[in-house]
């Protein structure tokens, strides 16, 4: 298992849809800056807006958007929507929010970060496509990864099957063993989907939201254990995220599904000193857990390989306190039948602890016709 250094950590801010400054969902941007502003340097390693940052795609709404961003703490890697590009172009996207052109690759703590464009190659709206030369990179930066024994993390806006070009393609190059997980916006709602080999994420919106109050996800990948939770705006700090070991939600065929010499191992984010993190097996007593040397807001202790429940919690030096759980993938776990086919038709369901609620209250589903 990896020692903790390697546990590749983000935050991801949902689909924006900055029209003016005097709305609640832009104020609800600067909300979240503020509050990550207090993370101590290190503790997550970027931020990733997942595209349709700009409603209608102007200067104006991606100035916007990039003031709000300007004291965020970390890394910035930002994807184009299909809001972005209603001009037909993403010249504002670059020239004025200050976005890279992408695809690109970025390797972090060991792992492989692709960043896709979905909409350059398309007509606008929601014809999302992934041109030949971009489905070439991809392959190609996969390859590269497997061999370097990296395992790779995908960034796109949407989910790989609403492709219009591309989409098969995409999958067969996600299934491959080392593809730990693929995270998107567009749906508007939160949304975990595991095929049996990947694991795709989807995060509530800031702007255009139906489903619940807005906020950010923490998603982490530990080894190939993925994990992922929703922090609501108006939670305090602490935050707890357990990175180790899987759910068995989210355990893969690909991926440590139980560890005989088990760690429980999590993610603890706060902007005030954290006076205490213990975890707990079953029904147990509370065992304390030691900071991972090297590695910031990350801690673990041994566990029962046998145990059908683990809890992690954590309290700050201002009495604040939080919880994450994990019901482990044990000996006599059998995976589900999957469709695998880069879609929501393998998404897990309702899991309101982190954040699901099965609701797919968006436009995109069964949400308002914004």
């Amino acid at each position: 298992m990896p020692d903790g250094q390697a546990v590749l950590s983000w935050l991801h801010i949902g689909d924006l849809h900055i029209t003016r400054a005097a709305e609640p969902n832009y104020r609800d941007l600067q909300r979240i800056v503020a509050l990550v502003r207090g993370l101590p340097t290190g503790s997550v390693d970027f931020a990733v807006l997942p595209g349709d940052n700009a409603d209608d795609g102007t200067p104006e709404q991606f100035r916007l958007v990039r003031d709000a961003l300007r004291p965020l703490p970390m890394p910035l890697h930002i994807l184009p929507g299909d809001h972005d590009f209603k001009p037909g172009t993403l010249e504002g996207f670059h020239a004025v929010l200050g976005a890279e052109r992408l695809p690109k690759a970025v390797t972090v703590r060991g792992y492989r970060c692709l960043f896709l464009d979905v909409v350059s190659a398309g007509g606008g709206g929601p014809d999302f496509r992934l041109g030949e030369d971009q489905l070439a990179w991809a392959e190609r930066e996969l390859a590269l990864a497997e061999a370097q024994g990296q395992d790779v993390v995908v960034f796109m806006h949407t989910y790989p099957a609403d492709l219009r070009q591309g989409a098969e393609h995409l999958c067969r190059l996600l299934a491959q063993p080392h593809v730990a997980c693929v995270d998107m916006g567009h749906t508007h709602y939160n949304e975990l989907a595991n095929d049996g080999a990947t694991i795709f994420m989807a995060t509530r919106s800031t702007g255009q939201i139906e489903e619940g109050p807005p906020g950010f996800s923490i998603a982490a990948v530990d080894g190939r254990t993925v994990s992922w939770r929703f922090k609501p705006l108006d939670a305090a700090w602490p935050f707890v995220l357990i990175t180790s070991p899987a759910d068995r939600r989210l355990a893969t065929g690909t991926g440590p599904a139980h560890d005989a010499a088990r760690v429980v191992r999590a993610k603890v984010l706060s902007d005030t000193p954290i006076a205490a993190v213990e975890c707990r097996a079953d029904d147990e007593a509370w065992a304390p857990m030691h900071p991972v040397p090297g590695a910031a807001a990350m801690w673990q202790a041994p566990a029962p390989a046998d145990a059908r429940r683990l809890a992690v919690r954590a309290r700050d030096v201002g009495g604040n306190q939080d919880e994450d759980r994990v019901e482990p993938a044990g000996p006599g776990w059998v995976a589900p039948q999957r469709v695998a086919r880069g879609s929501d038709a393998d998404r897990i369901g309702a899991w309101p602890e982190r954040g699901i609620h099965d609701t797919q209250l968006g436009p995109n589903r069964n949400g308002r016709h914004w």
